[in-house]
C-alpha cells in the first residue's frame, strides 16, 4: 500500500510503510548512510503527517520483512494479542500518541494494551513525538524485574557497575568494583566485558565477582558479557553465572551476524533458569541493543535504524528479561551523527521499550569521533532520569579504559539520584546502609579510606 501527503504545493508519495518509516523518522546520519532517509526536512514532515493518518491496523496486514525469511518477524506475530489490540484497534497512529498522553492514561492502562502493540507501531508513534512526549509517555511506564534484588521501582535508579580492564587484571577490576560499591554503584549489576573470550578467562572473572559477592552478602547479580555460546559453555561445567547476556537486534540476518539464533537463545535461557540462582526471582537474562546495529552488518533489510532497534525488543521480551539497555552512541557518528541525534536516539530506545513492556536501562555514551561530548551525556543523563529510566552505567571516570569510549560515571548516577530524589534497589539501598556506605539520608558518606571492603582488595590475584 502507498501513501501521500501534501506540502505547501508539493504531494510527496511513499511506496510502502517500510518506506513511510523511514522518510518519516528524526535525522540520522544511519538512514541517510542506508539511502532511505527523507532528503529533506519538507518530505520528513509530509511523511510523519502521512503516518499519523495510517491506521494501526495496517500494521498488522504489511510486514517489513516477511515471516517467511525472517524469525524475527515471525516472533512479532506470535507475541500479538488480538485481545488487547481490541482496545486500541480504531486507532491510527496520531490518535494513539493523543491516548498515550492523555493524563488518565496511565500504568494500568498501558498494561492493558501492551501485548497489542507490534514494536513497528511503537516506532511509528515514536515518530510523530516531541522529545517531551517520549519523556511523558515514559514516565508512565513501570516495568519491574527480579533476581536477587528489585530492579525498576518507582523512585529507584539502578547502576550497572562496570569495571572494564584492558588485560582483565583482577587488580585492576576489583579496585573498579570496590570504587563503585563504596559510591552506591552495582545494584543493577557488577558486569565486566571480558577484553578475551576465552573459556577459562571469563569463568576466572565470574568466580571473581561472585567471591567478593558471597563474602559481603552483596544482593546483586554478576554478569560476564561474553558470546552466549561461552556462557553456556561454562554453565554446563558449573561455572557461576547469574545473568545471561548477549547483544541482539531486529533482524534475523543481523542476528547471525551476532552468531546467534532464537534457538541458541532458548537454550541458553532454559539452561540459566534451571540454574536456579536468583532469590527473588528467575529474570536471568541481560541483553544490549543499539540504533544502527543492524545496518552495521548490511542486515537492516531496508527498515530504518530505529524501527529495526523497536524490533529487536520482541527478542528481549521473549526471555523475560532482568536488564535490557541501548548503548546509544556506542557505535559511532556513522550512526548517530552529534549529541543531538544521539540524544534523541536515546529517548526514542526508553521510550519504545519501556511501552512494550521492557526493564529499559541506557548506556548514555558517545565514541570520540562522533560531534558530541559530556555535556550532551548530561542533557541526555537528566531527561532520561526524569523518563523514569531503570538503571545506567557506572564506568570509573565515565571513561571506559577497554571498550575506548565515553559513558557516565559513579558520580554520575550520585547526581541524578540527589536532584531526582531517587534511590538503588531497595535490598541494595539496605545493605549500603549495613555497611556504613550511606548515611540515614541516603548519601554516600564519603570517609571510606578504611572501609572493610578495601581489605578485599589485596586478596585479588
Amino acid at each position: 500500500m502507498s501513501f501521500s501527503a501534501t506540502f505547501g504545493t508539493q504531494t510527496y508519495h511513499f511506496k510502502d510503510l517500510k518506506t513511510l518509516l523511514a522518510k518519516a523518522s528524526p535525522r540520522r546520519s544511519a538512514d541517510e548512510l542506508a539511502g532511505i532517509a527523507a532528503e529533506n526536512e519538507k518530505e520528513r514532515v509530509a511523511a510523519q503527517w502521512a503516518l499519523a493518518d495510517v491506521p494501526l491496523k495496517h500494521f498488522l496486514n504489511e510486514e517489513l520483512v516477511s515471516a517467511e525469511i525472517d524469525e524475527v518477524s515471525a516472533l512479532i506475530a506470535t507475541q500479538h494479542s488480538p485481545e488487547a489490540f481490541s482496545l486500541i484497534s480504531s486507532f491510527t497512529v496520531g490518535e494513539l500518541r493523543e491516548w498515550l498522553l492523555l493524563p488518565k492514561v496511565s500504568t494500568p492502562e498501558l498494561v492493558r494494551v501492551q501485548e497489542g502493540l507490534t514494536p513497528e507501531m511503537v516506532a511509528g508513534v515514536s515518530k510523530i513525538m516531541r522529545n517531551q512526549d517520549l519523556i511523558a509517555v515514559a514516565q508512565k511506564c513501570s516495568v519491574i524485574t527480579r533476581f536477587r534484588n528489585t530492579i525498576g521501582l518507582p523512585g529507584t535508579l539502578s547502576v550497572r557497575l562496570q569495571p572494564n580492564h584492558p588485560t582483565d587484571d583482577a587488580k585492576g577490576i576489583v579496585s573498579s568494583i570496590l570504587d563503585g560499591l563504596l559510591l552506591g554503584a552495582g545494584d543493577a549489576t557488577i558486569g565486566i566485558n571480558p577484553a578475551s573470550d576465552h573459556p577459562q578467562n571469563v569463568a576466572r572473572l565470574l568466580h571473581l565477582i561472585d567471591e567478593l559477592r558471597l563474602r559481603y552478602e552483596i544482593p546483586t547479580q554478576s554478569c560476564v558479557l561474553a558470546h552466549v555460546t561461552t556462557q553456556l559453555e561454562l554453565m554446563k561445567i558449573g561455572a557461576p553465572i547469574d545473568l545471561v547476556f548477549q547483544s541482539i537486534a531486529g533482524t534475523q540476518k543481523a542476528n547471525e551476524s551476532f552468531g546467534i539464533r532464537l534457538s541458541l537463545l532458548d537454550e541458553a535461557y532454559e539452561m540459566a533458569l534451571s540454574l536456579k540462582r536468583g532469590t527473588l526471582g528467575q529474570n536471568v537474562m541481560y541483553f544490549e541493543t543499539g540504533q544502527g546495529s543492524a545496518l552495521s552488518a548490511d542486515a537492516h533489510q531496508g527498515i530504518d535504524a530505529q524501527t529495526c532497534e523497536a524490533r529487536a525488543y520482541a527478542v528481549a521480551k521473549k526471555y523475560k528479561p532482568l536488564l535490557v539497555n541501548s548503548v546509544v552512541g556506542f557505535i559511532g557518528p556513522e550512526y548517530l551523527y552529534d549529541g543531538k541525534q544521539i540524544i534523541r536516539a536515546g529517548l526514542e530506545d526508553h521510550f519504545c521499550a519501556k511501552l512494550l513492556g521492557l526493564p529499559m536501562g541506557c548506556d548514555v555514551c558517545y565514541t570520540n569521533h562522533a560531534e558530541a561530548d559530556q555535556n550532551d551525556m548530561d542533557t541526555l543523563l537528566t531527561l532520561l532520569g526524569v523518563a523514569g529510566c531503570t538503571y545506567i552505567m557506572g564506568v570509573p571516570g565515565a571513561d571506559d579504559i577497554m571498550l575506548n569510549y565515553q559513558s557516565t560515571s559513579f558520580h554520575d548516577a550520585l547526581y541524578l539520584r540527589e536532584v531526582l530524589k531517587l534511590k538503588p534497589a531497595p535490598e541494595f539501598e539496605l545493605w549500603l546502609r549495613r555497611m556504613n556506605v550511606i548515611d540515614g539520608q541516603g548519601r554516600v558518606r564519603g570517609d571510606t579510606a578504611a572501609h572493610p571492603l578495601l581489605d578485599y582488595f589485596g586478596n585479588a590475584k
